[in-house]
């Protein structure tokens, strides 16, 4: 749609990475001010992707991924030991990585979908947690990425463009547009020619031309430094709600700063001589063949990896690609197990593609010696199936094969369970009118939005923890399933941080379920349709073969997840999971390495361990002191003791949950009893963590000494609420 001129293509290809080490730049082009001698960020997100394995015969997916693996262990370092926020589901980890703050902070604890109460506090329709970043709630009429100050929260991209430095977004969380019309009204406004154009495009009765809309302008942008020629023809980059440099809290402070969005706008910069291709060599586009933006939200490795090379090639900086599982079929319906041939076939394209990236970047001179590469998962899965076959497959000499016993029938698919209807059937009520977000971890949304300590509301919760069903899987021996692990009323939630600045989204209650199971309800909408199921049971659960990896609960195989980091100043460590970390950690740790900071204060905290201390500022490169063969109380001892108290998935929010859980199901008396004691935990956890907070942001970024002293009283207050929070989760 723009018309890019001969000159400023000449001014494009002349940032050709071929020649990034040594770009001249004219006196009016923005210099990317990056420190430890690092030119580029190249930050890979992966959906659902596993270092553990999910088969102890059949290798990980990073193992079946050696040139990824490798490269990551060679060169840097790899966590095993990192964790996900809660909800452990895709918008709310990928903008837990990009912010480094939780879900109370930045807007988005559910997702992908949340619900909001109306001024009457009935139930909305479900709104999507993938809108462009500055998009407004309909119901609620907030912003959707809405901080704990109730403005927008702070863009990810400003530290680098204020740096001089151009960020270009791939299909990674709300950095781009993700849904249309809506999001090109956010930007271009309503009555736009981009906006008409594409509302038109979207309601032809051609499928061809209502996906070019989706392909042209969907899932790609770049934000650029002011001055950059890459976005001289661009859109205002407007950030309305964006704090000044120094932290205060203004209106227009980002003023000056242009993007491009869509391919329609990104490919004629990056790429002169045509479409932008994938690593293989191919025209990344849609089903049609209209070059853009591929498979709607679910591209693979050798499309995501063409771009990202791409926009190196073609100077931007700093990169953000996200990349789809390996385990759903990305060549036609259905999911996979682990092991199965299509599996491994799928694995075996992503490593032959990390393969030809790295080398076309090394070819460049792309490389950890002047690279930050950061990589990560957003969450990992429960899978839900049968046993495999034979029973000793490796998937990689013998593949898996998942069925029946005795039968052609797969057993490879989640129990999608009707929550209303087994209500109906086994309670013999539905308690309460409700709707739900639909999920492993559901969070239930309660008609007239009663308080917690309600008669609708207890009974609910205390219905829906009292379901059982018999598992059919086989291998599972017909065992008799808990569809309720965990439950958190909305105290609990609040100290999980899955609470906004906006009580209007607050669920009612999260079922954190069995993770074999997807919750629903019979029917999307008020009236529900819930059906008594005694004489039918797959009306109230039955296997859905289309979907078999169970993410946003608490389970291990969920929410533990992994990170990968190499280039200049990063620790040789290999594979090393010895420090414990959550996806807020990632920010403040490359935002140290880089010499740049946020304009807010980080839920998480710089991993020192994991970097070389001579390419970090003295007060953190410091350490602790050690005493007697104990660290005494310094930045690292209170930073991994700060992580079990705030991190949800920290010692004090696990704990809390299985308190809360006991006193939910328990009578009314110990549940007012449960509000008290938890309510007086949580306002001592809240103000003990800010405490830490800015102790640890004032060593990481504003480089203030270590005061030992402090550090040591703060330690010992927070030693103390954990004990009190394990006593709490083992008392009757």
């Amino acid at each position: 749609m723009l018309n890019f001129s001969r000159n400023l293509k000449q001014i494009v290809l002349s940032a050709a990475i071929g020649a990034i080490p040594n770009i001249a730049h004219s006196a009016e082009a923005p210099q990317c001010a990056l420190g430890n001698g690092i030119k580029h960020v190249v930050h890979i997100q992966f959906d659902n992707v596993h270092l553990r394995r999910d088969n102890p015969n059949v290798p990980s997916d990073l193992e079946l991924m050696p040139n990824l693996l490798n490269f990551l262990e060679n060169n840097g370092s790899i966590s095993g030991r990192h964790y996900t926020p809660l909800i452990s589901h895709t918008a709310t980890d990928i903008l837990t990585i990009l912010t480094g703050v939780y879900g109370d902070r930045m807007g988005v604890p559910v997702s992908n979908s949340y619900r909001v109460f109306d001024a009457s506090n009935h139930i909305s329709s479900s709104h999507p947690s993938f809108v462009y970043w500055t998009a407004t709630d309909a119901t609620d009429h907030k912003p959707v990425l809405l901080n704990e100050k109730g403005k927008i929260a702070p863009a990810p991209w400003v530290p680098f463009t204020r740096a001089g430095c151009d960020v270009g977004a791939f299909s990674i969380a709300n950095m781009e547009f993700e849904t249309l019309p809506g999001d090109i009204g956010t930007v271009y406004g309503t009555t736009s020619p981009e906006f008409q154009s594409v509302q038109a495009s979207l309601s032809s009765p051609d499928p061809a031309i209502r996906q070019r809309a989706l392909t042209d302008w969907l899932g790609i942008a770049v934000h650029c430094a002011k001055g950059s020629a890459l976005c001289v023809n661009g859109k205002p980059d407007l950030l309305p709600d964006e704090p000044a440099p120094n932290g205060d809290a203004a209106p227009s402070q980002y003023v000056g700063f242009n993007a491009l969005y869509g391919a329609v706008n990104v490919q004629p910069a990056i790429s002169s001589d045509g479409p932008v291709k994938d690593i293989d060599g191919n025209v990344i586009s849609d089903a049609f063949g209209h070059p853009g933006f591929p498979n709607v939200f679910n591209p693979t490795a050798t499309q995501s990896l063409g771009y990202a090379a791409a926009m190196l090639e073609a100077g931007v900086q700093v990169i953000y690609v996200y990349i789809a599982d390996a385990h759903d079929n990305r060549g036609g319906p259905g999911t996979f197990g682990p092991g199965e041939a299509g599996y491994l076939a799928q694995l075996t394209g992503y490593d032959l593609a990390f393969g030809k990236f790295f080398s076309r970047l090394s070819s460049k001179g792309v490389d950890p010696s002047n690279t930050l590469f950061i990589v990560t998962a957003d969450e990992n899965d429960h899978f839900v199936g049968g046993a495999p076959s034979p029973a000793n497959c490796d998937g990689v000499t013998t593949p898996c094969a998942y069925f029946y016993p005795g039968t052609t029938n797969r057993s490879v698919g989640e129990l999608t369970a009707n929550l209303d209807s087994l209500l109906l059937t086994q309670k013999g009520r539905v308690a309460a009118p409700f709707l739900i977000h639909s999920d492993d971890a559901p969070t239930i949304y309660i008609d007239g939005n009663p308080q917690a300590t309600d008669a609708l509301t207890r009974n609910l919760e205390q219905d829906i923890a009292s379901l059982k069903w018999t598992n059919p899987l086989p291998g599972k021996n017909n065992q008799t399933d808990m569809l309720t692990d965990l439950i958190a009323d909305r105290l609990e939630m609040k100290l999980l941080h899955m609470l906004t600045a906006s009580p209007a989204r607050d669920p009612s209650f999260t079922l954190f379920g069995n993770p074999d199971y997807f919750f629903q309800t019979t029917r999307g909408s008020l009236p529900l349709a819930s059906v008594d199921c005694s004489a039918n049971p797959s009306l109230c659960i039955f296997q859905n073969s289309n979907f078999a990896w169970n993410h946003g609960d608490v389970q291990q195989d969920i929410v533990r997840s992994w990170f990968g980091m190499a280039g200049p100043g990063v620790k040789r460590l290999g594979r090393n999971g010895s420090v414990f970390s959550d996806h807020t950690d990632l920010r403040p740790t490359m935002l140290a390495i880089l010499g740049l900071k946020d304009d807010y204060m980080h839920d998480g905290r710089v991993l020192v361990e994991k970097l070389d201390g001579r390419r970090l500022p003295l007060a953190l490169a410091s350490f602790d002191r050690e005493r007697d063969g104990e660290l005494d109380a310094g930045y690292i001892a209170l930073a991994r003791t700060y992580k079990q108290l705030n991190a949800p998935l920290g010692a004090l929010g696990t704990d809390s949950l299985k308190f809360a859980t006991r006193s939910i199901r328990a009578d009314d008396g110990t549940y007012s009893r449960y509000l008290a004691v938890l309510g007086d935990l949580l306002a001592q956890r809240d103000a003990l963590a800010e405490e830490i907070k800015k102790f640890l942001h004032l060593i990481a970024f504003e480089h203030a000494p270590v005061q030992h002293g402090d550090a040591g009283r703060l330690l010992e207050r927070a030693e103390a609420l954990l004990e009190k929070t394990r006593r709490l989760a083992r008392s009757k």
